[in-house]
């Protein structure tokens, strides 16, 4: 089949293309994104609709979306002495993310991964302060990690660099995480997938970590919260 990232990312928005009900009478779900993963495994379904029901409780942006956790890279520009994550996946990504639609752009998806075609849904993550998690089983129980981290700009020539080096059809996220190193990222996570959101502002992306933990604890899973708050704060 071809590939369905291009729709996944453009339903996974809330400024969209309205769908309708089968007999074409009601637009269904209107101004609201229809919440899409790209991949089924790590329980990206679960957290990604956990995510959409808190931040619209909270009224934050609702839009949000599996990454793969490609690679990281100290900046080669000198923009930041940080190490910076590269988040990409081939969809689901939304407009929102981008800053919107006007900076969303198509590309066919590389053969080596889809002989049939199919377009992307590409763009570079817009700067801002947003929560990551992850939901995955262990133990044969359900677990929860979460926390903060930034999304900063890039040159235009260290972002292609980056792109390059990975799949330059794909959507990018430039990201620092907030007291999480490299090997600390790596040792912990048994996949490389992890659903991110934005937040209006740092506080309030604190406070929707802790409104999804919350949540999650009392739905049974077990839930740690990785790293510290923006600038090394902790969450005690």
């Amino acid at each position: 089949m071809p590939a369905s990232d291009l729709v996944e990312g453009a339903l996974n928005n809330t400024e969209r293309p309205p769908v309708t009900s089968r007999d074409g009478s009601r637009v269904l779900y209107e101004g609201q994104p229809l919440p899409h993963f790209n991949e089924v495994d790590e329980c990206a379904g679960l957290d990604g609709l956990m995510t959409y029901r808190v931040h619209k409780a909270m009224g934050q942006p609702v839009e949000n979306t599996l990454h793969d956790l490609r690679w990281g890279d100290w900046d080669k520009s000198g923009t930041t002495e940080d190490y910076v994550w590269v988040f990409l996946i081939s969809g689901s990504a939304p407009p929102a993310h981008f800053g919107g639609w006007q900076n969303a752009s198509s590309e066919r998806q590389p053969a080596m991964y889809f002989p049939n075609g199919g377009g992307t849904l590409k763009g570079i993550s817009r700067t801002g302060e947003i929560v990551w998690s992850r939901v995955f089983i262990e133990d044969d129980r359900l677990k929860m990690d979460l926390g903060r981290a930034g999304v900063i700009e890039l040159p235009a020539d260290e972002t292609e660099r980056r792109w390059q080096a990975t799949t330059s059809q794909w959507p990018i996220m430039h990201a620092v995480t907030y007291g999480v190193s490299r090997d600390q990222m790596m040792a912990r996570h048994k996949a490389n997938h992890i659903q991110v959101a934005y937040a209006n502002s740092a506080a309030e992306a604190d406070k929707a970590l802790l409104a999804k933990a919350a949540m999650a604890h009392a739905m049974g899973m077990e839930v740690a919260i990785c790293g510290t708050r923006q600038g090394g704060k902790g969450w005690d």
